[in-house]
């Protein structure tokens, strides 16, 4: 039993990096576009809409979705999607960068939360550990003592983004109702998509957008990038590829641990705008960076306790959801 674990958790793991590492880029991709005179919102519709366009064959082959999960689908599209963005933007116009980010990633606490005390399920000690030191290490990484000068709604846009982001890892973690087979990850994601681009088609008003953009060239810390590159990597590497990637790790691990690993988006953008952008890391951020590695890991290494409930950290019930759901 022990050896088929660490297998699973180790491909969850690499899983769970591999979605922090894509969607981490998109940052990146995504400044020099809006510096070069996209609206933020104009960039996340077009990641969200570009990203379904490549996604509708497996929502068409999955088409009883619809039928068998609607509050399932829906509830992707409109948190996991649409919500978290469309807030995530709305806060970074009102509250630094930073503060923006560290509370969205609060998500991982308040999924511990949610499963402990809405669903009433045990949680290891060292998945509660580990999500500590990953705020903590945050708290560093976005450096959040240089700037807290809180707008209130701002802070609310902020809270909204976390709390879409629980509903991204506690949707992804669903399997289907008891005796069926469980949705297909890819289908929820495609439709998940389609349902986020037309929700944002609505809030963004792609019509108004400056097309032209797209034609030109973005500056990547002083080269010239088509814009239309860029925007691929955002749509196909930051979008599709990184979606796929967190829901399968999610099955393979659990919410709470899989969001204590998405943790390391912060990182890893900050690390590529220092290395893409010139934006140099502080010695507080290094160290910070580390401390969310160790809370990763501390929350990825953890067993359940002999004796008790297995806690969901272990992450047992979500591996057997996976099998069920990739063997149909």
């Amino acid at each position: 039993m022990s050896s088929q674990d660490s297998p699973g958790k180790g491909a969850g793991l690499g899983l769970a990096l591999g979605s922090a590492l894509a969607f981490g880029g998109s940052g990146v991709a995504a400044k020099p576009l809006i510096e070069a005179g996209l609206d933020p919102l104009h960039v996340v519709w077009l990641r969200v809409a570009g990203a379904a366009l490549v996604m509708l064959p497996l929502a068409v082959r999955h088409r009883d979705l619809p039928r068998r999960h609607p509050a399932l689908l829906a509830g992707f599209g409109l948190l996991a999607v649409a919500g978290v963005q469309a807030c995530y933007f709305a806060a970074l116009s009102r509250i630094p960068v930073g503060v923006a980010l560290l509370i969205e990633y609060l998500a991982p606490a308040l999924v511990l939360g949610w499963v402990r005390f809405v669903q009433r399920r045990p949680v290891t000690r060292a998945a509660a550990l580990g999500v500590v030191l990953a705020a903590g290490g945050l708290a560093c990484v976005v450096e959040v003592w240089s700037g807290l000068g809180f707008d209130a709604l701002g802070l609310v846009f902020a809270l909204g983004a976390a709390c879409c982001q629980v509903g991204y890892f506690v949707l992804s973690d669903q399997g289907g109702d008891a005796g069926a087979a469980a949705p297909d990850p890819l289908g929820v994601i495609a439709y998940g998509l389609l349902v986020g681009a037309a929700v944002l088609t609505v809030v963004a008003r792609p019509w108004s957008m400056d097309w032209p953009v797209l034609a030109g060239s973005a500056d990547l810390n002083g080269t010239a990038v088509p814009a239309v590159a860029l925007l691929a990597w955002i749509v196909l590497v930051a979008t599709v590829i990184a979606y796929i990637t967190g829901v399968l790790s999610v099955r393979r691990l659990s919410p709470q641990v899989a969001g204590v690993v998405a943790c390391l988006e912060a990182v890893i953008a900050t690390v590529l705008a220092w290395v893409l952008l010139g934006e140099h890391l502080s010695a507080p951020q290094v160290a910070g960076g580390a401390v969310v590695l160790v809370g990763a890991f501390i929350a990825q290494s953890s067993t359940p306790a002999k004796g008790s409930p297995e806690p969901v950290a272990s992450g047992g019930a979500e591996r057997e959801l996976s099998a069920r759901g990739t063997a149909a």
